[in-house]
């Protein structure tokens, strides 16, 4: 006998995405369904537009990886144009990825995922002394006192009595599923709690360095933000500097909150992901996916040419051969649309590189609300793409086991301290246990390489360096008649590039294969599922109408369904449409 469970929307992600999955009488899951139920089209949108604004449409895609297209967008441009930038600039963007990485895993993991192993009922059942206990036991966190946690019961306890469950309604509160004491769950609770205040200082670094967030500004040629060493100038200070450049007291603000969040990943993060994670090793042995594993590469470290996360691709778990990428190539980065609801002028059944990748909709699924999704025919709106005709996973995981097997000294002792605490084999890894730890590790490794960067900063400051912009190829009368330039880096998801084609100084081309399409992708021509889909199999799930197993696999991708978003009537009618 064959069941089906259908998860639509999965919630606590960015995005639209529906899961089937069928199972047999046993309930271990047989096959999986990933659905991307909203199109997207920005592709379309930018063709004809100026190069130099593609950032401000393309950062658009998403509204939590708030930063990450606009910097793959002037990436893609500064590579088709042969542009160079200054070396602030290029030490401002790490700072910026890095603060991005450090705040969205942080969320992530509190505020998306951790409600799948932590119930937050049984907080209520806690006592706050041991609580307290618990939590001195495994950090330094000030914040640990009896009557800290007695305060988060207390409002805790107010939202359920009232009835306003808020965040923490519809939960699977109770499932058998869950195995954290009372004490470790109140822990939680209180933390996801300090998450949020955190998580409002943290983002002022953005918009110290790019004016605002979310969508901070992003410039081709560098960075848009001016640096001053005259704090307290009129209009216009010495050296021309505009007083709202970046001054010495901007800077020391994100000097501070640069301690501010390796404090909380040290105290708080990484000693709550692995306490939690102690209890739930069984988890360590399901949910791999594919067993391949892709980086493009990110955070260019200073007039080296080295990058702090290496590129390369990982096939059948082999961590001793690392194979080489190259974004430009034909014959390695394509993307196919078989099952997805597009079509292509060469027929559904062929993979396009992005440079001549099209976007063209053929919609003939089923309408929603959707009964039931037939996975043989096109099911969702995300294309597959595929490197050298194999899936492979990117993320947190991927970057982990590259910088691993690459010897990276700080990834293997830090990996290597999380796997003794925990008593687990660096297989352990491979799974969805291991891949919300990887999460956590790097963002560990990334917060510790964020002082490097604003020291060297303060450095080229202090000698004299201000500049953070390049204006030698600012007009398209220098750019050649045709060009074209793919734009590549790590995002928290995992990797991400725009590739774009310039004709006449117009776009004539853009495409973005994002880290969820390749993740979340439908099955290909080869009847290879992708990274979802492959992990879901295998799962049992004890309760068909609470599939808290499928959601915690899903969820430790942190999926991020990139979409153009259109608005609808309750009887699904089109009642208003943005043209830009």
């Amino acid at each position: 006998m064959t069941n089906r469970i259908i998860v639509d929307p999965v919630t606590r992600i960015e995005g639209h995405l529906r899961i089937e999955a069928e199972t047999g009488a046993d309930g271990v899951i047989t096959s999986a369904a990933s659905t991307g139920t909203m199109v997207r089209g920005l592709e379309i949108i930018l063709k004809g537009r100026d190069p130099r604004d593609a950032w401000a449409f393309a950062q658009r895609i998403c509204g939590v990886c708030t930063l990450v297209h606009g910097i793959a967008s002037v990436r893609a441009v500064e590579d088709a144009l042969k542009y160079t930038i200054p070396p602030n600039a290029q030490l401002i963007r790490n700072l910026m990825i890095g603060a991005q990485y450090v705040h969205d895993h942080v969320m992530h993991f509190y505020h998306l995922h951790a409600l799948d192993w932590v119930d937050v009922m049984s907080a209520l059942k806690a006592d706050p002394k041991r609580t307290s206990e618990l939590a001195q036991s495994i950090s330094s966190y000030a914040k640990s006192s009896p009557g800290y946690f007695a305060d988060v019961q207390k409002k805790l306890k107010t939202f359920v009595e009232g009835g306003q469950y808020g965040i923490f309604g519809n939960g699977y509160w109770g499932h058998s599923a869950y195995k954290l004491p009372p004490e470790a769950n109140l822990m939680a609770v209180a933390h996801y709690l300090d998450a949020l205040v955190w998580q409002r200082e943290v983002v002022k670094l953005h918009a110290i360095f790019g004016g605002k967030n979310p969508h901070p500004n992003v410039l081709v040629g560098g960075v848009p933000c001016a640096i001053s060493i005259h704090p307290g100038q009129g209009s216009q200070g010495k050296g021309g500097q505009s007083a709202t450049a970046v001054n010495l007291v901007g800077l020391e603000t994100v000097r501070n909150i640069i301690q501010l969040m390796r404090d909380f990943v040290d105290q708080v993060y990484l000693p709550d992901t692995l306490a939690i994670a102690g209890f739930y090793k069984d988890w360590a042995k399901q949910g791999e996916g594919v067993g391949n594993f892709m980086t493009y590469g990110d955070f260019p470290e200073k007039g080296t040419g080295d990058l702090l996360i290496p590129a390369g691709v990982i096939l059948d778990r082999k961590l001793d051969k690392i194979h080489d990428i190259d974004l430009h190539a034909a014959d390695q980065v394509q993307e196919f649309v078989n099952h997805s609801w597009y079509d292509y002028s060469v027929g559904k059944d062929k993979g396009l590189h992005p440079y001549q990748g099209e976007t063209k909709f053929n919609y003939t699924g089923p309408q929603p609300p959707y009964q039931h999704i037939d996975s043989s025919q096109p099911y969702s709106w995300l294309k597959t793409p595929r490197w050298k005709g194999k899936p492979v996973e990117v993320g947190p995981l991927a970057r982990v086991l590259m910088l691993y097997a690459k010897g990276h000294q700080p990834t293997r002792e830090l990996a290597g301290m999380a796997l003794k605490k925990l008593d687990l084999p660096l297989e352990a890894l491979y799974s969805t246990l291991g891949r919300t730890a990887a999460r956590t590790l790097e963002t560990k490794l990334i917060a510790d390489a964020m002082p490097a960067w604003f020291d060297a900063l303060m450095s080229n400051i202090k000698a004299g360096d201000l500049a953070t912009f390049n204006d030698t190829l600012w007009e398209p009368a220098s750019w050649p008649k045709t060009a074209q330039g793919v734009g590549y880096m790590e995002a928290p998801r995992g990797g991400l590039a725009h590739w774009i084609v310039i004709k006449d100084g117009k776009i004539d081309n853009y495409q973005a294969v994002v880290p969820s399409t390749w993740n979340a992708g439908p099955v290909d021509t080869l009847g290879q599922h992708g990274p979802y889909e492959a992990a879901l199999q295998g799962h049992q799930v004890v309760d068909p109408k609470q599939p808290i197993e499928i959601l915690r696999t899903i969820h430790s991708f942190d999926p991020c369904i990139a979409c153009a978003v259109h608005l609808l009537d309750v009887e699904g009618q089109e009642i208003a449409a943005a043209k830009a």
